[in-house]
């Protein structure tokens, strides 16, 4: 049965029109390897079961540590794509470093940055992103098999239109909004976006972050959306706000839902 174009007045649902099967909740925690506190604190709350899985940062301080403890302690890692925070790993190839400086000035220049495709730059696209997607298969031992992006790039145009993700990894998607939250001109580019996205990657059914964590009713909410849908929430645990709910007893009985283990649309 087709559902209608949003559910309990949230907007984005999924671009199939259909939910993809038995709901879940992953909480995903972003910035994993950018340093030692951001990577202790999403381990703290993936040991507290709070916390499903953890998008990587590669050819940072702490990539290759936090690397070695995943695949030591079975945390769910994907590929959290970095175009626009300095590389910080010692021994970091110049190259690479030039390019990646050469993509974020661009995309950091103006807001219509992301949506414009940039032919000048298709190269320095393509070899950074290549380069972190080699990276992470070196250090995880395997190719990702989910990616999403540092500010959310990886869904800037020379990205999805240079074909640069592989072909059905798991890709997040736009955040899902309330319908009077943005104007239906933005409303309607990012289901544009995610149409596209549908074409050639995965998707979950709804897309969250998880601050502001108050009022408390609006986190209900979303956890609520993962009895019938797939729904992925971002949360960034070194931030004290999002750490102290993350570790907050309570938390995994929000709704009375269960905490994925780790990042599944199967």
């Amino acid at each position: 049965m087709n559902m209608p174009a949003a559910v309990g007045g949230w907007s984005a649902v999924n671009v199939a029109g259909e939910p993809q099967g038995p709901g879940r909740l992953i909480v995903n925690a972003d910035d994993w390897g950018q340093s030692f506190e951001t990577t202790e604190r999403i381990f703290d709350c993936v040991r507290r079961g709070t916390v499903s899985s953890a998008s990587a940062m590669v050819f940072m301080e702490d990539s290759e540590r936090a690397a070695a403890k995943a695949l030591e302690n079975g945390v769910d890692a994907g590929l959290h794509l970095n175009l626009t925070t300095p590389f910080s790993a010692p021994g970091c190839p110049a190259r690479l470093v030039e390019r990646q400086h050469e993509l974020a000035a661009y995309l950091r220049r103006h807001r219509l940055a992301q949506v414009i495709f940039h032919p000048g730059l298709r190269n320095s696209f393509k070899y950074v992103v290549a380069a972190q997607l080699d990276e992470f298969s070196r250090i995880y031992r395997t190719a990702p098999a989910r990616i999403d992006g540092h500010h959310h790039m990886h869904l800037c145009a020379n990205v999805l239109l240079g074909n640069l993700l592989p072909p059905r990894t798991i890709v997040r998607r736009n955040p899902s909004f309330l319908r009077r939250e943005k104007s239906l001109i933005n409303r309607s580019y990012r289901r544009t976006v995610d149409q596209f996205l549908a074409r050639r990657h995965r998707v979950v059914d709804f897309f969250f972050t998880l601050a502001p964590v108050e009022p408390l009713a609006r986190v209900q909410r979303i956890f609520s959306l993962s009895r019938d849908f797939v729904v992925e929430v971002e949360t960034h645990p070194v931030e004290p706000e999002e750490y102290l709910f993350l570790t907050r007893e309570e938390v995994t009985q929000i709704g009375t839902l269960q905490i994925a283990r780790k990042f599944d649309l199967s």
